[in-house]
């Protein structure tokens, strides 16, 4: 599994998610601090890293631009810590990785992960 963190996430996330032995890069060391959503999910696809993010935004463009690729990790619980996000990551990722290595839309609350595989409004 390789991750590509949002700016929103903490930059030493990513040093204790190495450490725990997941591929990952935050936005701020590959010099994307400012890019837009898009710019983000083009890098993660063309690195096939799946977004870890805060922002509901890319979940909204997966849809709009009817993709299947690259999965994205929207966490909806405000005000944890590295080492808490770092947990929960590797709990998401240990519940839902076929899921991300075939392309979700993953949503994680207090009490629930909610999973949606890509594209999320298939041609009818």
């Amino acid at each position: 599994m390789k991750l590509l963190l949002d700016q929103g996430l903490p930059l030493s996330a990513a040093d204790l998610l190495r450490e725990a032995g997941i591929d990952t890069l935050h936005v701020g060391e590959i010099g994307m601090s400012a890019a837009e959503d898009l710019e983000i999910i083009q890098k993660a696809r063309e690195d096939r890293r799946t977004v870890a993010t805060l922002d509901a935004d890319f979940h909204t463009l997966l849809t709009i631009n009817e993709a299947t690729f690259p999965s994205v990790i929207r966490i909806r619980i405000e005000r944890l810590r590295a080492q808490a996000i770092t947990n929960l990551l590797l709990n998401v990722i240990r519940e839902c990785e076929e899921d991300l290595e075939h392309g979700a839309a993953v949503t994680v609350e207090p009490n629930r992960i909610r999973i949606r595989r890509l594209p999320l409004l298939p041609n009818i």
